[in-house]
């Protein structure tokens, strides 16, 4: 067992890990392994077969399509609330999508084989996962709908709101351009929307820094799709918001 080290990410910041009964905790804790995250790093390609799994703890992880053309847009997010890689313990062992960092943080990471081995088990890890599995299809779902039936206005407030609630705060370190990208729409639409964003008060955005001013006013202006995936999600994974007293701590590394 790791000794803790005051300072340095624990493993139970990811509400996935902290949920896990305490035999399992003591099975996979040991093997975890912390590593930063820095933003625009990508985790996998379309179609690599994957290695890891990855557990965000402060960081923000974009699942995105990429066409042949090269226009991208985002299916998912994941943070502190779930892993990076289902495909693993799906048997799948690779994806058609493309994981890049979108806020940058920690992440602890396991080998996929050691994911594999616990999931088998038919544990409360499999249940687990396979419950937040049905949460990350429900997003992938709606996402789907919202790109399809809704304005850039409304896109960019669900987008907001769903990072949000996987930071410790109400500030994101992204650029409109990034942005775009990953709701695959151009970067003027972003320009214009976070535009209205900031004059009616809600945002304040600066060198690629959006701070939330008014979350209950951003939520009123997202569509229905935010709460559809926060409902669900809820539901579907009713985890412990703050780490116990007693925890695991460990020095992460850059990947």
């Amino acid at each position: 067992m790791h000794k803790p080290d005051s300072g340095g990410p624990v493993p139970q910041q990811n509400h996935l890990l902290a949920a896990l009964p305490e035999d399992v905790q003591i099975r996979l804790f040991p093997i975890l392994e912390p590593v930063t995250l820095p933003l625009g790093k990508v985790l996998y390609e379309s179609g690599d077969t994957l290695r890891y799994a990855y557990f965000p703890t402060d960081s923000i992880v974009s699942l995105l399509y990429v066409m042949e053309s090269g226009a991208s847009a985002e299916i998912s997010v994941v943070g502190n609330e779930g892993v990076v890689g289902i495909s693993l313990f799906m048997g799948g062992e690779s994806t058609p999508s493309r994981a890049i960092v979108q806020s940058a943080g920690s992440a602890y990471r396991l080998r996929g084989q050691q994911l594999k081995d616990e999931f088998n088990r038919h544990g409360e890890f499999q249940n687990l996962l396979l419950r937040y599995t049905q949460a990350l299809i429900t997003q992938m779902s709606q996402t789907a709908v919202c790109n399809r039936h809704h304005t850039i206005d409304q896109q960019l407030c669900r987008w907001l709101l769903l990072s949000l609630d996987r930071l410790p705060d109400n500030r994101l370190t992204m650029t409109q351009e990034l942005i775009a990208n990953m709701l695959g729409v151009r970067r003027e639409g972003v320009t214009e929307a976070a535009g209205k964003l900031q004059r009616a008060g809600v945002i304040h955005y600066s060198r690629g820094q959006i701070t939330v001013l008014d979350r209950a006013k951003l939520e009123q202006l997202s569509c229905e799709c935010y709460a559809v995936v926060k409902r669900e999600t809820d539901r579907l994974l009713p985890y412990r918001v703050s780490p116990p007293e007693n925890v695991l701590t460990m020095q992460p590394i850059v990947t």
